[in-house]
């Protein structure tokens, strides 16, 4: 398994593996793939400009994703989001593979921590965390509308 980081050119992986995200785990994001399905090109060549981008990849298929991002308001934090790994490639050390990327970018690029939010019943998700360091931050929220039902929490990684 080896983790690319994608440039403008791959706009099509990243839309493919964002709508199989989707589909898969529609409670994990806070868009939806119907939302997803109404990005023209230019939006996903402009996240990959924008986001950070990382895939894993096995055996050449696409299994996995997970981006960066500053966070809004504070210069020391960056966030970990779409995070996510198919259902054949979990248990390989995909996440935490991506996790690792993400954070070295964060490093490299001068934030001291790296957070996370995460549903507070996606127990493999959590655990995935907690073996890669992250420790909750007391933070709470929900999904937006309209799977604002699904309650999740906020996690940190000094970095």
């Amino acid at each position: 398994m080896k983790i690319e980081r994608l440039d403008t050119n791959g706009w099509e992986r990243l839309k493919q593996v964002r709508l199989q995200a989707l589909q898969d785990a529609p409670d994990a994001f806070g868009s939806t793939y119907s939302d997803a399905l109404q990005i023209a090109d230019e939006g996903w060549e402009r996240q990959l400009r924008q986001l950070p981008t990382f895939l894993a990849v096995r055996q050449g298929e696409d299994v996995g994703m997970a981006r960066g991002a500053p966070e809004v308001g504070d210069g020391d934090t960056a966030l970990l989001i779409s995070m996510w790994v198919a259902p054949k490639a979990r248990g390989s050390g995909a996440g935490e593979r991506l996790i690792a990327a993400v954070a070295s970018w964060a490093r490299q690029s001068g934030f001291a921590r790296l957070i996370l939010d995460v549903a507070d019943r996606n127990a493999p998700a959590i655990a995935l965390y907690e073996r890669c360091g992250f420790h909750p931050t007391g933070e709470t929220g929900a999904l937006p509308p309209p799977r604002s039902h699904v309650l999740e929490h906020r996690r940190a990684l000094k970095l």
